[in-house]
């Protein structure tokens, strides 16, 4: 199955779905570089993580399982979620990639991406599984699996 690795910071987001040449720069170029091959490499800028997990695995009929504490959020984001009652998985994540690599490729794949100024806070956060095909499950910090459904809409902030 697939590892799972997401980044800050890339600069600039080739365009990978196209059928044009793409010369890739920064941290895109350094996952290149090396051996491993990259079955998809997704922008989360629209709908953030959750929502470009979601649409790989629809897309690739295949489960996708996280690790809530592989999953850098830094803590500002997480104090401003909290604070207006948003779920930081869900949240905007411009100048971010999410990438899926065979599970042998996917160390030094991530050596790469940290070895770049732009990757350094690169992480494996999961995993492709056979199991709930077309569904993000994510194994909570209280060791427990929560669903990670696509929003049917805006985000809306929790009241309570």
């Amino acid at each position: 199955m697939d590892a799972m690795a997401g980044t800050a910071g890339h600069n600039q987001t080739p365009g990978l779905a196209s059928s044009k040449r793409v010369k890739a720069t920064g941290v895109v170029q350094a996952m290149l570089a090396t051996d491993a091959r990259v079955h998809a490499l997704r922008d989360p800028t629209r709908g953030g993580l959750v929502t470009t997990l979601n649409e790989i695995a629809a897309q690739s009929r295949i489960g996708v399982e996280l690790e809530e504490a592989a999953i850098p959020v830094p803590e500002g984001m997480r104090a401003a979620c909290e604070l207006l009652g948003l779920d930081p998985l869900y949240v905007t994540n411009e100048g971010k990639l999410v990438a899926s690599v065979a599970p042998e490729a996917a160390q030094s794949l991530l050596q790469a991406m940290q070895a770049h100024l732009n990757g350094r806070e690169a992480a494996l956060i999961g995993r492709a599984t056979p199991e709930h095909k077309g569904r993000v499950v994510m194994r909570t910090l209280l060791g427990t699996h929560r669903v990670l459904d696509m929003l049917s809409g805006a985000q809306l902030p929790r009241i309570c």
